[in-house]
């Protein structure tokens, strides 16, 4: 490999695509091949990609190839375990989107053979990379509010959008929106907190969204608000606050991590930061720029492409793998808590589903 990274695309749907305009912002990466068994996506991935691009209906001929080094994996979450099972057949560097997998236990299957892959593995949990959620980590990281104490996580949006096949209305393949959405945030309270979880007692259903739906005699099982506490090892504690029939917001994400000696907030798509400290009382707002071709190239306020650039150095110069499968693992373990939470009415330990 030379100075360029090759890519391969598994997976054109709309996330698959919106990986691919974010790649034609990074120096040097080229995309030389997609894989998608969904024509109207290989045509959107191919007019996305450009005429360099090849294109294969089956993701397997892609990874045959010598001339991709690095493979994007943008498929339902179900597959996902099996896809990996065939990119650890070969030596390429890997970033798969969230979810790592739907369940724990194919979490723990993939965090076993990732274990002897020669690449870079690497699981998108692309939130850590918006600009203002970054910023509040540095600002935690810095002590300015003291030892961390509290995480309050709002998700206040617009429902789950059409998929192919219409799989992402059922559980059973997405492992449950506190899962399919939700490891997002569980992720962020685990790196805000800097601490593990041990137990998540949540509270959630289908109330709005979906309910006239039916396909072929079976109706969505998703949920569509809940609300989720999670107790951490150190005595911390985080709090999510989900609803998605609520477009008429201002901001889509608020997040507030809350220390003994002060508070620190970002808004987000407002992109602003608040920094409060307590003695003597402070209260500072800044506002955290993204540049204009990086709102453009997506969805997640630029997360997308400071995701890329970190995965790229983490190949190009062998630097850490800031995502590791532990971690999506770990915020897989925590929604699918989450799930089981809601269907028994009390608190389920991660203990219970075999993480330690």
């Amino acid at each position: 490999m030379g100075d360029s990274i090759r890519y391969g695309i598994i997976g054109t749907g709309m996330m698959g695509l919106e990986h691919l305009l974010n790649l034609r912002l990074i120096p040097d990466a080229v995309v030389t091949a997609i894989a998608d068994p969904h024509e109207p996506s290989r045509v959107n991935g191919k007019n996305t990609a450009g005429p360099d691009a090849d294109v294969h209906e089956d993701y397997r001929d892609l990874l045959a190839r010598d001339d991709v080094d690095a493979v994007v994996i943008c498929t339902p979450n179900h597959t996902h375990v099996d896809v990996l099972d065939d990119v650890f057949q070969t030596d390429k560097h890997v970033l798969v989107e969230k979810p790592l997998c739907t369940t724990v236990e194919d979490c723990l299957r993939v965090e076993q053979k990732a274990a002897g892959h020669p690449g870079v593995v690497w699981v998108a949990m692309e939130y850590r990379y918006m600009p203002p959620v970054a910023r509040l980590v540095h600002e935690v990281r810095s002590g300015r509010a003291g030892r961390m104490r509290m995480c309050a996580i709002r998700e206040h949006r617009f429902p789950f959008l059409p998929k192919v096949g219409n799989w992402n209305r059922f559980s059973r393949n997405t492992g449950g929106t506190l899962v399919e959405k939700c490891c997002h945030f569980f992720d962020l309270m685990r790196l805000i907190l800097d601490a593990e979880p041990v137990r998540v007692f949540a509270s959630g259903a289908m109330d709005v969204n979906h309910l006239a739906e039916d396909y072929d005699g079976e109706r969505p099982d998703i949920l569509d608000n809940a609300y989720a506490v999670v107790d951490f090892n150190d005595g911390s504690r985080a709090l999510l606050d989900l609803c998605m029939f609520a477009e008429g917001t201002r901001n889509e994400q608020e997040i507030a991590a809350t220390g003994d000696a002060g508070k620190i907030e970002c808004f987000v798509p407002e992109s602003n930061v608040v920094i409060g400290r307590r003695i003597p009382r402070e209260v500072e707002t800044v506002h955290v720029p993204v540049d204009e071709r990086v709102l453009k190239a997506g969805f997640h306020h630029g997360a997308t492409y400071y995701e890329h650039v970190a995965f790229r150095r983490a190949i190009a110069e062998g630097g850490p793998v800031e995502v590791s499968v532990r971690d999506g693992l770990l915020a897989v373990a925590m929604g699918q808590a989450g799930e089981r939470s809601v269907e028994l009415g009390r608190p389920v330990s991660l203990a219970e589903l075999g993480v330690s």
